[in-house]
């Protein structure tokens, strides 16, 4: 979906919102365990993980407000450098997901812990090629892995997921190497702080910092 035809829709869906709400929505976040595998809290350079979860307005605001993460950038991933722009990305026909690189620091939050946060309130994971009112493949719940331990890790929890039936419906999330990030045009960085009352953040994104500081009060950073 394009950026003229996204911000159209939401208007018409705050205006619905009394009424009823959008298909595949979930009006509320996903109480989730720890992930039984993860890396422990060690200290060392910085590290970095890049999530896919529909449109990264919402993802990237969610991981900014995460207690030690350092650096969050929207994105480009899976397809080629030519085609990480914008206005090719709305095709769904790149291989690119809107996704978003989380700089954090492995002594203050563990990767099982931003999984945990991604599954619960960044999106929802049992969307197939959408979220809420974007569709196409461009919006793909996906992990790209930046190491061999993330992988597993992330294939880890989403195994103990699925075994606890956390969700109603199948995890569709899928789980693939990092081959490269391309950030997004400046318009798109920050978009939910810069934009706070615009229509599509206030009924699709805002609500995920919400979730975020119920139910990960101890994580949640303000600002």
């Amino acid at each position: 979906m394009n950026f003229i035809r996204r911000s159209t829709l939401a208007i018409a869906l705050v205006a619905l919102v009394g009424a009823c709400s959008p298909a595949g929505a979930r009006s509320k976040p996903v109480a989730l365990p720890d992930a039984k595998l993860d890396a422990p809290l060690a200290t060392g350079k910085q590290q970095v993980a890049v999530f896919a979860g529909g449109c990264f307005w919402g993802v990237e605001a969610v991981f900014e407000h995460v207690k030690g993460v350092k650096d969050v950038v929207s994105g480009y991933s899976g397809g080629s450098a030519m085609s990480a722009r914008y206005a090719l990305i709305g095709t769904g026909k790149t291989g690119h997901a809107e996704a978003v690189r989380v700089v954090y620091d492995p002594n203050l939050v563990s990767y099982g812990q931003l999984l945990k946060v991604y599954f619960s309130v960044a999106h929802d994971p049992t969307q197939l090629n959408r979220q809420a009112p974007d569709v196409g493949p461009q919006y793909r719940s996906q992990i790209f892995s930046a190491s061999s331990e993330q992988q597993k890790i992330a294939n880890a929890y989403i195994g103990q997921l699925t075994a606890a039936k956390a969700f109603p419906s199948p995890i569709v999330t899928k789980v693939e190497p990092l081959k490269a990030f391309y950030p997004a045009e400046a318009y798109h960085q920050d978009y939910l702080r810069l934009h706070p009352n615009e229509p599509y953040i206030v009924y699709n994104d805002a609500p995920k910092l919400v979730h975020l500081k119920q139910l990960f009060p101890q994580m949640y950073k303000g600002g």
